[in-house]
C-alpha cells in the first residue's frame, strides 16, 4: 500500500480535544505539519486546523510527515508561549505506538543515551562529553510481535521523557530494531523485509497528557490507530506465526 498524498491532502482535520486556547488533532501520514517547500500552505496541517477553526494556529511541535497521531496547536499567543515551554519538560507525556525490524532486547527497557545533529537534517547518537550533545531519555516496551524465518517484526509502545528530532528513531535503531519504512535510519531493514507491505513510517502519537495553558487543569487526548498499520498488522497476522513476548 502507497499513500497518496492527494487523498491525505484532501482529508478534513479531525479534532480530538477544542477549547479556547488549543486543539489537539489527529494527523494523518503523509501530511506535512508545517507548509513544504514547492506545496500549497493550504495542504499542511497547521493552515487546516487554521481553516477549520477560523483562526490563526500557533505550531506548538511538530510530527515527521508520514507519522500520524496527536499534534497539538495553540490558539493565542499567551497559550502558544504556555505550551512551548510545557513541551521543553518532562510535565508533558507522550506515548507512541511504533513496528519496529527485530526484537528490541531486553524487551523492555530505557534508553538515556544523548542525541546530537548530523548532516542533512538527521540525528545521531553523541559521543561521550561531545560538545552540542542533548540528553534523551526512551522508555519502550514490546507488546506484540511475528516471526517468518529469521526475521522478526515487534510492536513497540515508546514513551519519550525527552523531545529531541528523530528521538525515537534514533534510540530504537541503537538496539538494531530500526523502525518499519524508515528510509532515513533503516534502509537494510527496508531491503530485508521485502514482500511486507509497509505503508510508510510505522510511527503513530498515540497519546497526550499536558498541562493546559491557563494552569488550572490538565487535558488528555488519544488518537486512535490508524487505518494503514492497522491493515498491517492484519497481513502479518495472515502471513507470519506470532510471538509472544516474555
Amino acid at each position: 500500500m502507497i499513500l497518496d498524498r492527494a487523498a491525505v491532502q484532501a482529508r478534513a482535520v479531525a479534532f480530538l480535544y477544542e477549547d479556547a486556547e488549543l486543539a489537539i488533532v489527529d494527523k494523518p501520514p503523509g501530511m506535512a505539519v508545517i507548509p513544504e517547500p514547492g506545496a500549497p500552505p493550504s495542504s499542511c496541517l497547521r493552515d487546516k486546523v487554521a481553516a477549520a477553526l477560523g483562526t490563526r494556529a500557533w505550531v506548538v511541535h511538530r510530527l515527521d510527515r508520514d507519522t500520524s497521531g496527536i499534534v497539538v496547536f495553540a490558539r493565542t499567543p499567551d497559550a502558544h508561549r504556555a505550551l512551548s515551554r510545557a513541551f521543553e519538560t518532562p510535565d508533558v507525556a507522550k506515548q507512541y505506538v511504533a513496528l519496529a525490524h527485530g526484537l528490541p532486547a531486553p524487551l523492555t527497557g530505557t534508553i538515556a543515551v544523548a542525541l546530537h545533529a548530523a548532516r542533512k537534517g538527521k540525528a545521531r547518537l553523541a559521543l561521550p562529553g561531545e560538545p552540542g550533545a542533548r540528553e534523551a531519555t526512551t522508555h519502550y516496551a514490546v507488546t506484540r510481535a511475528w516471526r517468518d524465518g529469521e526475521r522478526r517484526i515487534a510492536v513497540v509502545s515508546v514513551t519519550p521523557q525527552t523531545s529531541r528530532p528523530h528521538q525515537i528513531r534514533v534510540h530504537l535503531r541503537s538496539l538494531g530494531t530500526p523502525l518499519l519504512g524508515d528510509a532515513l535510519y533503516g534502509r537494510a531493514a527496508i531491503a530485508a523485509l521485502g514482500g511486507v507491505p509497509v505503508p510508510r513510517l510505522a510511527l503513530h502519537a498515540a497519546s497526550i497528557d499536558l498541562p493546559h495553558p491557563s494552569g488550572d487543569r490538565r487535558v488528555s487526548a488519544a488518537a486512535p490507530w490508524p487505518e494503514d498499520l492497522a491493515d498491517l498488522a492484519g497481513w502479518l497476522d495472515a502471513h507470519w506465526a506470532p510471538v509472544v513476548p516474555s
